[in-house]
């Protein structure tokens, strides 16, 4: 269930990006919205705009949706893990520690500074 929200979260948030692009600028110089033309309708510079904040705005609000059901299915699992837990660990390559030959003398009493 998971992997299939995480799929259609990354599909609406490519048609969310292209559908932005797509909008006419506030100068007017970009976008397929050009001007010209007396064709009314669905193509037209106005029926483009409409048609295009309309489309931005129902796939925000997939796209809210969907990373709400995403959090809340995660909330909600037995076993929370992070993404990285799936990532293996890279080869060690080095020489293990090696530990010293006689150990370390350890004092009977109290530590008494000295001075330097």
């Amino acid at each position: 269930m998971q992997t299939l929200l995480l799929v259609i979260e990354i599909l609406v948030a490519i048609g969310l990006v292209i559908v932005v692009l797509m909008q006419r600028s506030e100068g007017g110089a970009l976008g397929i919205g050009g001007g010209g033309g007396g064709m009314g309708g669905l193509f037209s510079a106005r029926g483009a705009a409409d048609t295009l904040t309309r489309t931005t705005a129902v796939l925000a609000v997939i796209f809210f949706i969907v990373c709400l059901a995403l959090n809340l299915l995660v909330k909600h699992s037995h076993v929370q893990r992070s993404i990285l837990d799936s990532q293996t660990a890279p080869a060690r390559t080095a020489e293990p520690v090696r530990q010293p030959a006689t150990p370390a003398p350890t004092q009977q009493g109290p530590s008494i500074p000295t001075p330097h």
